[in-house]
């Protein structure tokens, strides 16, 4: 299926798709989809604690804004705990679910590029955004 490419409204890419007004369990799907090519892409460079302690930080500067986001942190800081992860999106509505999860991606690539520079984080990130971006990104669901 060919989707069209979207932007967050700051221009910044998201990855991951899901339709206008797409219900929590399928943004749920597509950001675990996401997460999974962020975690493989990332992982034999900075190893999985590092992949997980970006997630971690990434977790608590996003839940400021989307407080549901700070539960899912998980208990051993060596790997992501995904099914977690999905199912706290998976538990908020279709909206909040898409809007926080769009945030936490774009808080985790706002990291990296802290920490590496961006063109480092596009070197690193930016097969998971083509891979991704072959289709869609995530898409806002507000209306």
């Amino acid at each position: 299926m060919n989707r069209p490419e979207m932007n967050d409204p700051t221009g910044e890419p998201l990855v991951g798709h899901v339709a206008k007004g797409a219900d929590a369990a399928d943004v749920a799907d597509a950001f675990g989809v996401t997460w999974r090519d962020i975690e493989t892409a990332l992982t034999p460079i900075i190893g999985s604690k590092g992949v997980a302690a970006l997630l971690e930080r990434s977790l608590h500067l996003a839940s400021a804004a989307h407080p549901w986001l700070a539960g899912p942190g998980g208990s051993d800081s060596r790997t992501i705990d995904l099914a977690t992860l999905k199912s706290v999106v998976a538990q908020q509505t279709g909206a909040q679910a898409a809007l926080g999860s769009r945030h936490l991606l774009k808080t985790f690539c706002q990291l990296l590029d802290s920490l590496i520079g961006p063109p480092l984080t596009e070197r690193m990130l930016g097969r998971v955004r083509a891979d991704s971006m072959g289709g869609a990104l995530l898409q806002d669901t507000t209306p």
